[in-house]
């Protein structure tokens, strides 16, 4: 059993311990990293994978990948032979102290807004008497929904008499007819609070919308995250801002809410994380500033004990 090849064992472990553990979008990232082991490492058996044999297979794929994407690389390889060191098909852990390289990063797209400009950016929303794409820019900025759940919203998701939205499902836009699907993870079931402005909009919007229908998706035509990402674009193009995506408003929700004192602890309820360790490595850059705010306030206040 341990002459078992590399690529095999993890294809094996991916159907018994993934395959209806995860969603859809989550094995595909697995079946992705199936293949690169199959073209690095087509040959490398479970029991010959050491520390250096490892190392060298993280190095070849990080010759072509950024350092971000050759960690995910690592996490899901590493969760499976650490099971094969459970079960004891290796005597040791090859994934120890390893080092993350990668390729320099690409320019990204800004990633969030700042107060200033997503002002700028809601002024240019308009917002009549029915839903309309505007309305969906409007709720991820307000409430830092991922796409998948706000398109999955429906008006019974919405308890206007505590003002909260309720979290229980998303919307698989990427099939040709969508459907309801289930959340990312059980942290992203939630009751998201609702300003009062927001909530007295949509309390007349669908009011009149049958409960249990989308109220952003016509579930007969498909929808196209694309095309709702270059109608912001022309948004943010009027509005003078850099352009940013549908996911960069639920990235500029959460640093505006960062900057303005609330918790992470909080923040990372209001996305739906995981855990709070997730909030943490995303807003790092975020929690850096701030940490480095507190440290002058710090040093005026002892200053000021003189």
């Amino acid at each position: 059993m341990t002459q078992i090849l590399f690529h095999k064992y993890f294809a094996e472990w991916l159907e018994l311990y993934k395959r209806g553990a995860v969603r859809d979008v989550t094995f595909q990232k697995y079946e992705n990293t199936l293949a690169h082991i199959q073209s690095l490492a087509s040959k490398q058996t479970l029991k010959s994978l050491n520390r250096q044999a490892y190392q060298q297979l993280l190095n070849d794929y990080a010759t072509s990948h950024e350092r971000q994407t050759v960690m995910d690389f690592h996490h899901q390889m590493k969760a499976a032979l650490l099971d094969a060191l459970d079960e004891g098909l290796i005597t040791s852990d090859p994934t120890r102290k390893v080092v993350i390289k990668g390729t320099v990063q690409r320019k990204h797209k800004t990633k969030f807004l700042h107060q200033h400009e997503m002002t700028a950016l809601l002024a240019q929303l308009s917002l009549g008497d029915s839903i309309n794409t505007d309305y969906l820019v409007l709720l991820i900025a307000k409430t830092g929904l991922r796409i998948s759940e706000a398109l999955g919203l429906t008006p019974s998701d919405f308890d206007f008499k505590h003002h909260v939205i309720k979290v229980s499902k998303t919307w698989d836009y990427k099939h040709y007819r969508g459907e309801f699907a289930p959340t990312k993870n059980k942290s992203s079931v939630r009751k998201i609070p609702l300003d009062w402005q927001t909530a007295m909009m949509f309390s007349q919007l669908i009011r009149d919308l049958p409960l249990e229908q989308p109220i952003f998706v016509n579930p007969t035509k498909r929808i196209y995250v694309q095309t709702l990402n270059n109608q912001l674009e022309t948004l943010c193009n009027k509005a003078g801002i850099p352009v940013i995506s549908l996911h960069g408003l639920r990235h500029s929700h959460a640093s505006l809410l960062l900057y303005a004192g609330v918790s992470i602890a909080t923040v990372s309820r209001r996305l739906g994380h995981s855990t709070m360790n997730t909030t943490q490595r995303i807003y790092l850059h975020v929690i850096q500033e701030l940490e480095n705010a507190d440290n002058d306030k710090i040093m005026r206040y002892l200053t000021s004990l003189m």
